[in-house]
């Protein structure tokens, strides 16, 4: 019996083996791109393109091992091409859409990783950018994941790295002098150590007037613990000269006693120092700072190599002065050698 089934197994013997080294193959490409992957089991897309196509070749190859006749084998594999194209034919739109979405967005670089951008809805700062998508990371310390296609389609608002103006909006009744309300405003960016200040009047509504107080701040890495203090030093500065932020509406109820709606707060020089606070971005934005940080030593680590070769150069014709470069080199070599070493383990940069 057991002769009997060897001979039935016989014709699959060629199928068998194409099957085992075709498996090994696939396991050993699978292993060497989750290793040579920078996130875990993330591939990149020419990982995941090759992968794929040696999938196809060892498809092609278990079934023109097939104990099968070549009409049935032709058909198989006309099958599997109309599979094949079928499915890329389906998703070609959207895969080549993004891939040229992120070839458009690399030339034009009006982003990188660490800025802060808005793109309809969300806003965040950059911590990936991909061939054919962009992460950010959100105030929630959420990471959101646009398509580049979709960024192409869409305004995309850069804070500028170099600074940007933030501002506060208050609305106050007409019996304040506007005077007295510039001056708060003022006051209160001046607090916030806004460079610039200038205060415009918005809005004349029918029951209350709309001012919007600006300030250029130079430092963009905390803006929105800049836009909280400039909030909290326009409320400050105005219960400080007895000027009441209610509405109208509220006013209309305040017929039997005659009390100012302004907190009773601890005084200015009391509080506790701005400097001892948390500052929330430092929280939000960790895998973008680590992306920022990441770029930043990528150009400097280019910058030394750079010098490296041309003082490299330099030594090669000069003999005068040898030993200086000599040592200018040695110096450029090391600093080249710990930048390699902070990218290579980001947790143990300073």
């Amino acid at each position: 019996m057991f002769d009997k089934l060897l001979v039935a197994l016989e014709p699959w013997e060629h199928t068998g083996e194409v099957l085992l080294f075709g498996g090994l193959i696939l396991f050993a490409a699978r292993w060497l791109l989750a290793r040579t992957a920078s996130n875990g089991d993330a591939r990149s897309p020419g990982g995941s393109v090759l992968f794929a196509a040696l999938v196809g070749s060892v498809l092609v190859a278990l079934i023109l091992a097939l104990p099968i006749s070549d009409g049935l084998q032709g058909s198989l594999l006309s099958f599997l091409g109309l599979l094949i194209t079928g499915a890329i034919a389906l998703s070609s739109t959207t895969f080549v859409g993004n891939a040229m979405a992120g070839l458009m967005l690399r030339s034009v670089r009006n982003f990188r990783p660490g800025d802060f951008v808005r793109v309809g809805e969300h806003f965040g700062r950059v911590s990936e950018v991909g061939l054919l998508h962009t992460e950010i990371q959100t105030e929630d310390r959420d990471l959101t994941t646009l398509a580049n296609l979709y960024l192409v389609q869409n305004p995309v608002t850069v804070v500028s790295a170099s600074g940007t103006i933030i501002s506060s909006t208050v609305s106050l009744g007409y019996d304040v002098d506007e005077a007295d309300v510039e001056a708060a405003l003022l006051d209160a960016a001046n607090r916030s150590e806004l460079a610039d200040p200038f205060v415009q009047v918005r809005e004349l509504g029918d029951f209350s007037i709309t001012y919007r107080v600006c300030g250029f701040l130079a430092d963009v890495k905390y803006l929105i613990s800049n836009r909280t203090k400039l909030n909290r030093n326009v409320l400050a500065a105005l219960h400080e000269r007895d000027v009441e932020i209610v509405s109208p509406s509220f006013v209309n109820y305040r017929r039997l006693r005659d009390e100012a709606f302004i907190p009773n707060s601890v005084p200015r020089s009391e509080r506790n120092s701005s400097s001892s606070e948390v500052r929330p971005e430092d929280l939000m934005f960790d895998k973008a700072e680590q992306a920022e940080s990441r770029v930043v030593l990528e150009t400097e680590l280019a910058d030394v190599r750079k010098a490296v070769s041309e003082l490299a150069d330099r030594l090669k014709k000069e003999e005068k002065h040898g030993a200086d470069l000599e040592q200018q080199l040695e110096s450029l070599r090391l600093k080249e050698s710990l930048i390699e070493t902070a990218l290579e383990d980001p947790e143990g940069e300073t």
